[in-house]
């Protein structure tokens, strides 16, 4: 055999034998691998004590998924003031029990969701390396439908706050907090007019949730004065390159904030990565599963 040839058939199955780990890796370690992050936020009036948001999004569950359930459930322990559920909890429609299994604990805290667009259509098998080529923006689904109204029923019967499209108040830790929230803009169900309109300065803070972090509808929040804002939707890009980062956002986000806290204008943002993948193609590169635990402080 020519040696050029033989450096070349060499070279090419170290690259196959590395794919292979790393794929390996991101399968069997670091998609169970969940990650609690930590952030301060100093979006409080000058004097305030520190509250605690518990920023979950994307679980994706799966009725097999009983480490995710479990990892979720001991979540409560942190005993925090709110709940902010950025949405795509399920990914099957036997999934609606055990993702109110997983929430059960936090159900008895004061809590809001909207939801995103695995709530309402569950995946459909697709080349997951379309997300590399397809160009960001919002998208319709032609995909079968999950029965959302038992979720959207066993988080408000709980007492959570329905911010799909929907503005509303409550109270965590004795003060009050103003919420504007949209539906999904990832497939076009946001219709942020009908919650358009100055935020509440009068309440302790004022937070705009979305599921997906579209340019229209932060920048419409903050225009409105909602200081903090918090979505889901990115997974962080699911796949990243150390050094480098997600690959893509899913949206029209750009790739360095498609995870943790950044200013929008004069708000702060907050984008979870999330817990979960697609059923179809279960895995996380260089972008742990996570929850975040945000720390709200007085600002300098």
């Amino acid at each position: 055999m020519h040696p050029l040839l033989k450096y070349s058939l060499g070279t090419a199955a170290g690259a196959v034998a590395a794919g292979a780990a790393c794929v390996t890796y991101a399968a069997a370690y670091e998609a169970h691998a969940f990650r609690l992050r930590r952030f301060d936020v100093p979006v409080l009036a000058p004097g305030s004590r520190p509250l605690r948001i518990l920023h979950l999004s994307d679980l994706h569950l799966m009725p097999d998924q009983q480490d995710k359930v479990d990892w979720v459930r001991g979540l409560a322990a942190l005993e925090p003031d709110l709940v902010v559920n950025t949405g795509d909890n399920i990914s099957d429609p036997e999934s609606i029990p055990v993702a109110l299994h997983a929430y059960e604990r936090l159900l008895e805290l004061p809590g809001v969701f909207v939801f995103g667009s695995n709530d309402y259509y569950a995946p459909s098998p697709v080349n997951p390396f379309r997300y590399l080529r397809r160009k960001e923006g919002p998208r319709p689904l032609v995909a079968p439908k999950l029965p959302i109204e038992d979720l959207r029923r066993g988080f408000t019967e709980a007492g959570w706050l329905d911010l799909n499209n929907a503005k509303g108040e409550l109270k965590a830790d004795g003060r009050r907090w103003a919420f504007a929230g949209v539906d999904d803009p990832h497939i076009r169900v946001d219709r942020y007019s009908e919650v358009a309109g100055p935020a509440d300065e009068s309440a302790e803070l004022t937070i705009g949730v979305t599921h997906a972090p579209y340019r229209r509808v932060l920048d419409a929040m903050t225009a409105d004065g909602y200081r903090l804002l918090l979505a889901g939707h990115t997974h962080g890009g699911q796949l990243a390159l150390p050094l480098y980062g997600a690959l893509v956002t899913n949206c029209d986000l750009d790739r360095g904030r498609a995870k943790g806290l950044s200013r929008w204008g004069l708000s702060w943002l907050h984008v979870s990565a999330g817990l979960g993948t697609s059923p179809y193609a279960r895995i996380r590169f260089a972008c742990y599963p996570e929850a975040s635990l945000l720390t709200l402080r007085p600002a300098r």
